[in-house]
């Protein structure tokens, strides 16, 4: 019995062995299954940003185009207006051309007929003593001559002082109104908005119906338009569509009341 007695005892402990190590299987088991799961819903999760991550990877460079068109787009817009300002540039040139050639031939047409005016049906050789002074029709149309001279020289504020000087002498003198006009132009040129205003306004004081007035209306309107005065300026063109129809001036003023830039801009 007692010889027995260690024999139970090593095969209780035995038993009591393999109890214990299968529950150590079985929690092990458990842990790895549940590793497992937990290794498959990161490889779900991961597999989840990946996929976000190569959508947003695409937005991106869906997005990069989108801003490469635009870019070249800006581009392209910038090179057209700064062709267009170009063009606009050169009507104007043109245009204040035009206008001081055409005012260089009423200067010259002032002179022939101041001299037919002046001309005695029959000459006689003046003496010395006697002498007639230059006429003051010419002295004026020279003076005219050389303000305009220093306008198309693009000396604008020479040119200002130099017409006024020529009104300041031969105020009544038919040239007068276009001497005002561009005084006003000399200031618009200048960028100096408000005093081009004022000096186009001048233009009226010598008559509604001198040839300059719509011109002057005109550019004073484009004045206020430089301001961002749009009602005044816009007052200012219906004035010269409705009380100077046939006058170049209208034609631009309808054009600029319909919203587009006037093709030239000139006088």
């Amino acid at each position: 019995m007692r010889r027995a007695l260690p024999v139970v005892l090593v095969v209780a402990a035995v038993a009591s062995g393999a109890c214990a190590s299968r529950s150590a299987v079985r929690e092990l088991r458990a842990d790895v299954d549940q590793l497992a799961k937990s290794s498959t819903a990161l490889q779900a999760e991961q597999l989840t940003a990946s996929a976000r991550a190569e959508a947003l990877k695409a937005e991106v460079r869906t997005l990069a185009t989108q801003v490469s068109t635009l870019d070249a787009r800006v581009a392209d817009a910038r090179e057209q207006v700064a062709r267009l300002d170009g063009r606009l540039a050169a009507a104007e040139r043109a245009a204040r051309d035009a206008d001081a050639k055409l005012d260089a031939i009423q200067v010259s047409v002032a002179k022939i007929e101041a001299g037919l005016t002046a001309r005695p049906a029959t000459p006689a050789p003046p003496s010395r003593e006697n002498a007639a002074p230059p006429r003051s029709g010419t002295s004026a149309e020279q003076a005219y001559a050389a303000a305009l001279a220093m306008f198309r020289a693009r000396e604008h504020g020479q040119a200002v002082l130099d017409f006024l000087d020529f009104l300041a002498r031969h105020p009544k003198h038919a040239l007068a109104p276009a001497a005002q006009y561009w005084i006003g132009e000399a200031y618009f040129l200048q960028r100096d908005y408000r005093q081009a205003i004022v000096e186009f306004q001048k233009v009226l004081e010598h008559g509604l119906t001198n040839p300059k007035v719509p011109d002057a209306l005109l550019r004073a309107g484009m004045a206020w338009q430089q301001l961002r005065d749009v009602k005044r300026a816009r007052d200012l063109w219906r004035r010269v569509a409705r009380d100077y129809p046939k006058s170049g001036a209208a034609q631009k003023a309808q054009t600029l009341l319909a919203g587009k830039p006037p093709d030239s801009t000139r006088r």
